[in-house]
């Protein structure tokens, strides 16, 4: 899928939004929803690309910085280092991920660190026993109200969340770091009881001492993931692509167009 991706207006008049409602062919309401937050976001998506091109030339005459994003090269060219365990040191973060990969990050070249966090819904049916009035038991019974028991299936939606911080270095590959995916013995002494505490420790220092890097943290709840992603792809199969999208958008906003 190609998709477009708006961002970088400075102002949202209501000559621009209608412009852009124009250009994507949807109502201006609807245009305005897509531009809460400011970008970027998902404007539009297509199976083919010259289509694709052809609405981002038409977003751009309306005035807005724009990205043409193939999802699927994106996922195959960005590679990721998932960290598994780390250490603090004086001057660099030192990274090791569960296939033996290691690397040292001077704190001065991290430049970006998002915040988000992943939302896995999970469901399972269960079998309910209730008890109900029966009305032929009662007739039987002389008039003494009788029950009988009734079996149904209900469906028991449970959702899960997991904490993400992922780090961005000059050409590096994006750093994640993941709550329950790390291990912490690297704090020493200063390891908390908890994952919960220790990665929210973990993301309090590095923002400390990154000073030069810049921090979003509009992922972290649904409504900033809907927001980014648009209407045509949902959260918990594509968070990977929001983070890319929103760090080229943070990182590259100098630039009126990229594209991937």
């Amino acid at each position: 899928m190609h998709v477009v991706v708006i961002h970088g207006w400075n102002e949202e008049t209501t000559e621009l939004v209608q412009s852009l409602a124009v250009a994507l062919g949807i109502m201006p309401y609807e245009m305005r929803q897509r531009m809460v937050g400011g970008g970027p976001s998902v404007a539009a998506g297509f199976a083919d690309p010259e289509l694709a091109r052809a609405v981002e030339a038409k977003l751009n005459q309306a005035g807005v910085a724009t990205q043409l994003v193939d999802t699927d090269l994106l996922r195959n060219k960005v590679g990721r280092f998932v960290v598994r365990r780390f250490e603090m040191k004086e001057r660099a973060l030192q990274i090791s991920a569960s296939d033996g990969q290691s690397a040292e990050i001077a704190y001065g070249e991290i430049d970006l660190l998002l915040s988000g966090t992943r939302i896995l819904g999970q469901s399972e049916t269960i079998t309910v026993t209730e008890r109900k009035f029966s009305l032929g038991k009662t007739i039987l019974s002389g008039g003494i109200p009788l029950t009988k028991k009734v079996e149904r299936q209900e469906e028991i939606n449970r959702e899960e969340r997991e904490n993400i911080l992922c780090l961005y270095a000059g050409e590096r590959p994006p750093v994640v770091l993941s709550q329950s995916g790390m291990l912490y013995d690297g704090f020493g002494t200063a390891m908390k009881l908890t994952r919960e505490l220790n990665f929210a420790y973990l993301k309090s220092e590095l923002r400390r001492l990154c000073k030069a890097a810049g921090y979003d943290d509009r992922l972290l709840n649904r409504l900033g993931q809907v927001r980014l992603l648009g209407p045509g792809l949902n959260p918990e199969n594509n968070l990977d692509l929001a983070f890319d999208i929103l760090a080229r958008a943070l990182r590259g906003s100098r630039h009126r167009s990229d594209r991937f």
